[in-house]
This record gives C-alpha cells, structure tokens and sequence, in this order.
C-alpha cells in the first residue's frame, strides 16, 4: 500500500461547503449534474430509507464522511481518481455504513470525542495509527477500533470496502456497564485491532452483514423499532465481547458464584412481560449481574441461554394468539419479534411440533 509522501503529491480536500453549493447552484441553473457533485447518485433520501451516494469530487467525499462520522482531513495520492462510494443506513441508535475510496487515501483527524468507531474490511485493506500504535487490518482477518479520545490517521488503499460503525460513546458505556455489572460511565480502552478469524469474529461480521442488509431493505429493520433495537443491542454486545478490552475477564470470565435468586426474578420477569426490551444487557442490569454471569445462571435454571428463553416465551405467546384466531400469522409473528417466515416456522414448529399454518388451520376449521 502507497502513502502520500508530501504536499506535492497530494491534493488536499478542505471544508469548502460554499464551493459545494456553489457548484450545485450552477448544476441547477444548467439542468446539468457536475461529475462528483452531489447529483452523480441519489443524495436526499426520506429518513427511513437509506442513502447511496457516490462521487469523484474530493470536497464533497470530504464533507459527507464529515457530516456522517467525523471531522476529518483527506488526502489523495497523485495521480489517482477518487471513487468514493457510501451506502448508509437509515438512522438509529447506531450508524452503520459501507465505504470505500477507490484509491490510495490518507485521512487525519481530531479526537471524536463523542463515539466510538469500528472498521470491519469487506475487500481490502486499511491502516490505522492511534495513541501511538499502528495496525493494519486485512479483510476477513482483522478489524479495527477506534476511541473517542485520541487523534487518529488511516491509509486506504484503493480496493479497501468496509463496514463502518459509528457508536455514540454514553450509549456504548451504558451497554458496557449492564453486561460488565460496572458503574456506568468508564472508557472503554479497546484494543487497536482485534481479530476476524474466530467464532466471535465471523458472528460479529454475519450480524454486520445481516444488519447492513436489513436496514436497507425496503419494510425491513428500519420499519421496525423493536426489532432494530434488538439487533443493534445485540451488535454492541458482539462488539464489546469480540474487541479486548479491560472488560474482557468480566465478559468472558466464570462468575465465582450464580446468583441464582436474582436469575430466578429475571426468569419471571421476562414471563410476565414478554412485550418488554429484553435483551442481554437489560435482563443483566435488572439482575444487577455480568452477562457472563446472566448466561451460566439461565443454563443452570432453565437449560438454555437468556436469548432463547425469551424466545420461548415470545413464541409461547404467538401460539396463543394464533389459537385465538389472531390472523395473519406473519403480522402475529412480527408483533412478538418474528420477522423471517421460514426462520419463525423452524423454531415454532421446534418449539411445538407443527407449523404455524397447522395452528391455524385447526383453529379455523370446525370440528365434525
């Protein structure tokens, strides 16, 4: 991978906003887009439906990482046309990004402050340097994570595609602090570079993936509150148990002792409530326990992990209104969390020997 090796070599993207509009207004007045303008792909999209944008204008590539992740100065290498691609999701809790530049690309910027950032390669390869330490991340073996608090550089190279996360750092404290049963409200010292090979990796690369695809999928995730919260819920936690940090023994480390009292609570909560956030880190918060801890203590109650007795519960409750004659059983299903057919038919028909059509067919033809 090349690096721009001084100001000769380089051209140099700036915050020049006004140039930007400038351009656009003159686009207008002609009724023609101006190549890397804001007009070569789709710029302005509703809220709810994703953004693909692409352009060749460094300014403008500039300012929309800017305005989506963070301040930044850009640098290109002689020479080289920029591609710059970034398919965004609507927003949430979290922001989940696509991107790549198409060419040999420096970037330098300020501490972020307010968030955290994850790299995770699609094709390619990046470079990042932080607090004194450089990491190069390869697709598929590694990833990157980034602290608010530090000044950062990054190289690209001109194939690198990647998923980009950004996670507002109050959020993911809080998160942290519910699994790790700590006060709220610690820095999260992430390992610069965390590996991609492993079990862990390649789940938190499948939720990415799933998520990215959801989210941009007309009447997928972004249509669905609950279910998105889950699933960014569950991506915090397959981050923060998958990158090293000082949180790591509590993460993964076995609890001395099971709390088996308090477990029992969250177990009759969760029966009495199955409408209610019940993810990981919330069910641990209530326990007032690790999630490490929240996992060992529902395998040694009820045999199965806090997830899946949840989803027990929740499919208990289908079944229950499909028998009350509740129809159609895809909007029963998406009600209580349920949002793939095939997926939700496997686990009913699991969970009580027939299908979910069986249940209804039953209910709606009379007996002789």
């Amino acid at each position: 991978m090349s690096e721009p090796t001084g100001p000769g070599n380089e051209r140099i993207a700036t915050n020049n906003i006004f140039r930007m509009m400038l351009h656009q207004h003159h686009d207008d007045a002609r009724g023609k887009p101006l190549r890397g303008s804001m007009h070569t792909e789709q710029r302005v999209r509703p809220a709810t439906g994703p953004t693909r944008f692409r352009t060749a204008d460094l300014d403008v590539a500039r300012a929309q990482v800017t305005e989506t992740f963070a301040e930044h100065e850009m640098t290109v290498a002689d020479g080289r046309d920029l591609d710059f691609r970034l398919e965004l999701a609507p927003a949430g809790l979290l922001t989940l990004g696509r991107l790549g530049y198409g060419a040999d690309v420096r970037i330098a910027g300020p501490p972020m402050r307010y968030c955290y950032h994850v790299n995770l390669p699609i094709s390619g390869e990046n470079t990042v340097e932080q607090n004194g330490v450089k990491r190069t991340s390869m697709a598929g073996r590694s990833g990157i994570a980034m602290l608010p608090n530090s000044p950062l550089t990054m190289w690209w190279t001109p194939e690198g595609d990647q998923h980009a996360i950004k996670l507002p750092k109050e959020l993911l404290e809080t998160h942290a602090a519910k699994l790790a049963g700590r006060p709220a409200g610690e820095c999260i010292r992430f390992a610069l570079e965390f590996d991609l090979t492993g079990p862990q990796g390649r789940a938190l690369q499948a939720t990415t993936r799933f998520l990215s695809t959801e989210l941009n999928r007309p009447g997928g995730l972004a249509t669905m509150p609950a279910a998105r919260h889950e699933m960014e819920s569950a991506l915090m936690t397959q981050l923060l148990v998958t990158i090293p940090s000082q949180l790591t023994p509590e993460l993964h480390g076995r609890p001395t002792h099971t709390r088996t009292s308090r477990i029992r609570e969250v177990v009759e909560y969760v029966d009495a409530h199955p409408d209610a956030e019940l993810t990981t880190a919330d069910l641990a918060a209530r326990a007032g326990i690790g999630a490490r801890a929240l996992q060992i203590g529902f395998q040694e109650l009820v045999g199965m992990t806090p997830r899946e007795y949840v989803r027990g519960v929740r499919l208990d409750q289908v079944r229950i209104e499909l028998n009350a004659g509740a129809r159609p059983i895809t909007a029963v299903a998406a009600k209580w969390g349920f949002f793939h057919p095939g997926k939700f038919a496997q686990q009913y028909r699991a969970r009580f020997g027939l299908l979910p059509s069986d249940t209804s067919r039953r209910v709606d033809t009379p007996s002789a």
